[in-house]
């Protein structure tokens, strides 16, 4: 293990993250700052929106929408949301949602069904056609030279989703600071220090203490024997939020920032 000072751990510098909560996800919804989640990954399509908002076909001196679902052929001479930002659209719609219902689990593929209309099997979008989904009948503006869709493959996945999440109370005893974070219930020590990071740039220069024990930073909660008690409260119709365990911080005179 590197050592920085008198604090051995890994470099926060080039620190990745493993895992993030929903609430996490939640916060990136917007289209300049896109995340989404989906079969337990995370993803930010940050770039793909910003690749593709406002890219529309030009023909001429008029920008053209050649079919629009509902509404049939148009044309506009200002700016026309198709096929870029209107296939942006029910990406934009879940920002920072869950999608898994998108998909089907065993395929890892966007759910299909038989169109009514052709027969053949498509893939299913009720909120309307997307990045990267053909057209329902054939067209000749239709691109398919992207490579892969934007769903298949690891290019935006930032890490995986917590399936589970549960509070932790941070005490600093140095400076009676409090602070309570929600972690992942697989996250290791060294993750909640980083995540702790934001409320004290020291952080790596104290012992970590729970229960006068000293924290292996290798381990989760659980396998630092700190219990995850929830069912156990649910069980006797308990707030489980009147008791968050809390770990202590003891100084070690080492001023390093991270």
């Amino acid at each position: 293990m590197p050592r920085r000072g008198l604090v051995a751990g890994p470099d926060f510098e080039f620190f990745r993250r493993r895992y993030f909560t929903p609430v996490e996800v939640a916060e990136h919804n917007q289209p300049e700052d896109l995340w989404v989640s989906y079969l337990g990954c995370v993803y930010d399509l940050t770039p793909l929106a910003q690749e593709h908002k406002g890219k529309g076909h030009t023909l001429g001196p008029l920008r053209v929408c050649l079919w629009v679902p509902g509404l049939g052929a148009a044309r506009t001479d200002g700016d026309c949301p198709f096929p870029g930002d209107l296939l942006l659209k029910p990406i934009v719609e879940v920002a920072g949602q869950d999608i898994s219902h998108w998909f089907d689990p065993k395929t890892k593929d966007i759910r299909k069904h038989i169109d009514p209309l052709t027969g053949a099997q498509r893939y299913r979008t009720p909120r309307g056609r997307f990045l990267h989904v053909p057209p329902q009948l054939p067209r000749s503006d239709w691109a398919n030279d992207f490579g892969k869709p934007w769903w298949q493959g690891s290019r935006y996945e930032v890490g995986r989703l917590s399936a589970k999440t549960r509070n932790i109370r941070i005490i600093n005893t140095l400076t009676s600071q409090e602070h309570t974070l929600e972690v992942g219930a697989l996250e290791s020590m060294w993750e909640i220090l980083h995540r702790y990071l934001p409320h004290n740039a020291h952080a790596a220069s104290y012992t970590w203490k729970y229960e006068g024990k000293n924290l292996n930073m290798e381990y989760t909660l659980e396998e630092n024997g700190i219990r995850d008690e929830e069912e156990e409260f649910d069980y006797l119709n308990m707030d489980g939020a009147l008791h968050t365990p809390a770990i202590l911080l003891y100084f070690n005179d080492d001023l390093t920032e991270l």
